[in-house]
């Protein structure tokens, strides 16, 4: 009988994407959010798409690096950082984010953008 770790549920993605820069993306994602939010005709899946190639990365390889994260139990500390990055860039973020906290109950989102269109 053998016994596996949550650790070892997920292999670590070849392009596993640096937490600093994931942390960058996850607040150009909240960013995009509230445009999106402000400009209703706005297509997100456009903004994401341009986020994803300003940080020259893949759709791939940010959905992995996500899932890897959440099971290696270290999205949270993403997440924080992003709060950080995007209180940095406009503090008047801080009701944004204070409000997304409440609506998620300080919790990740269980799902992960569809990004594979």
């Amino acid at each position: 009988m053998c016994m596996f770790s949550c650790e070892d549920y997920i292999d670590k993605p070849k392009n596993l994407i640096p937490k600093d820069q994931m942390a960058e993306i996850m607040a150009d994602l909240a960013i995009n959010d509230q445009a999106t939010f402000m400009y209703p005709n706005s297509n997100l899946e456009a903004g994401t798409r341009y986020i994803l190639k300003t940080h020259n990365v893949k759709s791939n390889d940010f959905v992995e690096s996500f899932k890897y994260y959440v099971v290696k139990d270290k999205m949270n500390g993403i997440a924080e950082d992003a709060q950080k990055i995007l209180l940095e860039k406009d503090p008047k973020a801080d009701k944004y984010v204070k409000d997304k906290l409440k609506k998620n109950a300080g919790t990740l989102p269980n799902t992960i953008p569809n990004l594979s269109k």
